[in-house]
């Protein structure tokens, strides 16, 4: 299992310390370094600036949002992003949520896993460098000459790539779009899986791999994993009850918040019901406090350094291959110590 650092996405600001920590986990042994994008802070961007510091380590996005760019604005900056790293750039993609996706970004949020499948049809064209055409419902290239000047031709990158087939990850968590990665991606970008219930998606990957007609050696699993080191357990589980507690109340409209769900399929839906209920009515900090630490210990290693490597068999033994961590410099020398 290789071990990935994870900067998220910004705050109300540039965070600190985000260049020692790249710095050491490079130093370190780690894999791989990975931004996000939410409505602030974008994820090319920030890697690219890092990416400027470091020769080794893979730069990924996890993730770009479908909508923020049309498919091929998408495919040049990921040819942009191998071309300036020598050939180490990976695309992690997603399609959000509805309130992102309609509420920041003025996009209908219609059929996900269609629009996903024909993104990544016109990116493998582009970064592949063919010409470029589309058909379907969601994307047109080139336009149809009714809907535009009439003046659109199929085009080809101008720009050579380093490689054919930049690797694409998925990050989804319903079953259909899990599926769905197993069939058309590199990789799958998973949140809030457990080494200990992954029946679930273990069936969701074969049906995709069954489509797919094999299932790739190299396919890539990278998950982001919190990893919090101290002597109390339930205080280092008091570090991301607000974290989970956010994403299970907050990150989705009712009925529509998908992070709830793959937390309520590890056998949380009752104490998922009530944080939701607590978050959605304003009342944060009552949801924090229904977040168990059981529920943490599910999804993330916390507690003193010898309980969290005998709890780390688990997830080598699992399906993921990168476990993505955030943290400093000093947390991440002290992680690779532990893992590698």
């Amino acid at each position: 299992m290789k071990l990935g650092l994870g900067l998220g996405y910004w705050g109300a600001g540039r965070p600190d310390g985000v260049d020692e920590a790249v710095q050491a986990a490079e130093q370190s042994g780690f894999d791989s370094v990975w931004t996000s994008e939410a409505y602030g802070s974008d994820a090319l961007t920030p890697l690219a600036w890092l990416g400027a510091r470091t020769t080794r380590l893979t730069l990924g996005t996890a993730v770009c949002q479908l909508s923020a760019r049309a498919p091929a604005a998408t495919a040049m900056a990921a040819m942009t992003m191998d071309h300036l790293s020598g050939g180490r750039f990976a695309l992690g993609i997603g399609a959000s949520g509805p309130q992102v996706v309609e509420g920041w970004y003025g996009q209908p949020y219609r059929q996900p896993l269609a629009r996903t499948r024909e993104y990544v049809s016109i990116l493998r064209q582009a970064m592949a460098r063919e010409v470029v055409r589309h058909e379907g419902r969601h994307y047109h290239v080139p336009l149809p000459a009714e809907k535009g000047t009439g003046l659109g031709k199929p085009l080809r990158s101008t720009l050579h790539p380093v490689r054919e087939r930049i690797p694409i990850l998925i990050a989804a968590e319903g079953p259909r779009n899990v599926a769905l990665t197993a069939e058309i991606a590199d990789g799958w970008l998973p949140l809030f899986y457990s080494p200990y219930e992954d029946s679930f998606y273990r069936r969701c990957l074969d049906e995709g791999f069954a489509a797919r007609g094999e299932r790739p050696a190299d396919f890539e699993v990278a998950l982001p994993v919190q990893v919090v080191v101290d002597d109390d357990v339930e205080r280092a589980a008091d570090r991301l009850r607000p974290h989970i507690a956010l994403y299970v109340g907050g990150m989705g409209a009712k009925g529509a918040n998908f992070h709830r769900d793959a937390v309520a399929r590890l056998g949380f839906e009752r104490e998922c019901d009530e944080i939701q209920e607590h978050f959605l009515a304003g009342r944060k900090q009552e949801a924090t406090a229904a977040v168990t630490t059981e529920m943490v210990s599910r999804v993330a290693l916390v507690g003193p350094p010898a309980k969290i490597k005998d709890e780390l068999a688990a997830w080598e033994e699992s399906l993921v291959t990168t476990m993505i961590v955030h943290g400093d410099a000093a947390t991440v020398r002290r992680i690779a110590e532990m893992v590698l």
